[in-house]
């Protein structure tokens, strides 16, 4: 059991760092192909500047999150073998493919930040966009193998074994298009809003710095509609696992008791030895409503399970209602900064927005973490739903402490360092005052 916890814990470490890192590649090279197309549209230097700055970013989170990533692909065998033995044939394939999109945005990253008045400039645009089409690809294409065991396909089960494998099915799994989805929608708000903050401080202290104001268009452009489609995105989630993973729905509403016309709860603490969800706001019929489109219909409650196939209530519900209220903020300071940009854009750069996009930038990211709580901590008892139990497809041996120990040492490190180079890229970051269209750095020298 200690080994099963350790494993455990090292992969959650493992999954919530590399996370932030995967979220930034599918989100900032949307930022800078936008910027420098439109310094071809414009000819202002100001977003050739800016694209060159996020492209340099982009570089470090790129270099940080491929050794977070390749240590993680390495413990899927360390710390799973078990798993790994059964599924590696079935969700080979996906992997195999974000191996091909990993290499492809390497290279046109190198490409893109070596390119600079060495390619046509559409040509180097289009080496941009290469990057941002291998990011997304590459979370897409990790996201199908984890949507496969949420909904296992593409396999016949024989003697504990499978056989008849597809692995095109298995990748084309139902929970694939839905997860997806929402998985880019947030990778985007968090990355434009985590940027966005950036720029908002840094416009605090100077409002009229045109390489801010820009940045912070464009970035809350990209994180605010993001963050206005997300809660779509969920909907979609939220019915599938309405219909296909009952027992997750009912953790992540705090519902026990199975019932037609079930409330929708806002907060509460599930308590699972009364089994109830204590403290909770409950809208009349808001459950059925939402998972199924009808306010009588039926939702199951955790006591239609055995309690060894019930998922942890208490951190599903709470981390599922966190994920809920950033995204719901998020999405209300996007609405109003669509508002303020549509009445009057200085509206944008008044000092009570900017104060409360920097208050939400890291909310993007933390609803990040919470969803992927909510989406392992929601299919347990089983790391494969239906197939495998999580405490079956753990690794055997022991010794964990050391390895645990010295991974988190390492992915400390690699924080600290992306986290120096990227602030010393913002404390160098330059000075375009309005009007004079000359470049300076924040000092003032030209």
């Amino acid at each position: 059991m200690t080994e099963l916890l350790l494993a455990r814990a090292q992969m959650a470490m493992f999954f919530a760092f590399h996370i932030v890192f995967a979220v930034a590649g599918m989100g900032m090279p949307v930022l800078m192909v936008i910027a420098e197309g439109a310094h071809l549209r414009t000819g202002k230097p100001v977003f050739l500047e800016l694209a060159r700055r996020w492209a340099r970013g982009t570089a470090v989170l790129f270099a940080v999150g491929a050794v977070s990533g390749t240590v993680l692909s390495f413990e899927l065998g360390l710390l799973w073998p078990r798993f790994m033995a059964f599924s590696g044939g079935i969700i080979g394939l996906p992997f195999a493919l974000e191996g091909f999109a990993f290499f492809a945005e390497a290279i046109f990253l190198g490409i893109y930040l070596y390119g600079w008045g060495r390619v046509p400039p559409l040509a180097h645009l289009l080496s941009g966009v290469a990057v941002a089409l291998g990011g997304v690809l590459s979370g897409v294409l990790v996201v199908a193998a984890n949507a496969w065991m949420n909904s296992p396909t593409g396999f016949l089960l024989l003697d504990g074994k499978p056989t008849a494998v597809d692995p095109i099915a298995a990748m084309l799994n139902p929970a694939w298009p839905t997860e997806a989805i929402h998985m880019t929608l947030a990778a985007f708000a968090a990355a434009g809003f985590a940027v966005a903050g950036i720029h908002a401080y840094k416009l605090l202290r100077d409002r009229e710095n045109l390489f801010h104001r820009h940045a912070l268009a464009i970035a809350i452009a990209v994180g605010g509609a993001a963050s206005v489609l997300q809660p779509v995105s969920g909907d979609f989630n939220a019915r599938f696992a309405a219909r296909n993973q009952p027992a997750k729905l009912a953790a992540m509403e705090g519902q026990w008791r199975t019932e037609r016309g079930a409330p929708l709860r806002i907060g509460g603490l599930p308590d699972a030895a009364r089994e109830t969800t204590r403290f909770a706001i409950e809208i009349p019929r808001g459950l059925s409503l939402l998972a199924f489109h009808d306010p009588d219909a039926e939702v199951k409650g955790l006591q239609a399970f055995p309690r060894d196939e019930r998922p942890p209530p208490a951190p599903v519900h709470l981390a599922f209602q966190f994920m809920v209220a950033c995204g719901t903020t998020l999405a209300a300071v996007s609405l109003v900064g669509a508002w303020l940009a549509r009445k009057d854009r200085e509206g944008l750069y008044r000092p009570r927005f900017l104060r409360a996009v920097v208050a939400c930038s890291p909310l993007g990211i933390l609803a990040v973490e919470a969803g992927w709580a909510v989406t392992e901590l929601g299919r347990q008892p089983w790391v494969i739903r239906g197939v495998m139990r999580t405490s079956d497809a753990a690794t055997p041996v022991s010794g964990l402490a050391l390895p645990f120990a010295f991974f988190s040492a390492l992915y400390l490190a690699l924080g600290v360092a992306a986290a120096w180079l990227l602030r010393r890229e913002v404390a160098q970051s330059p000075s375009f005052p309005r009007g004079d269209g000359i470049l300076r750095n924040e000092g003032g020298q030209e």
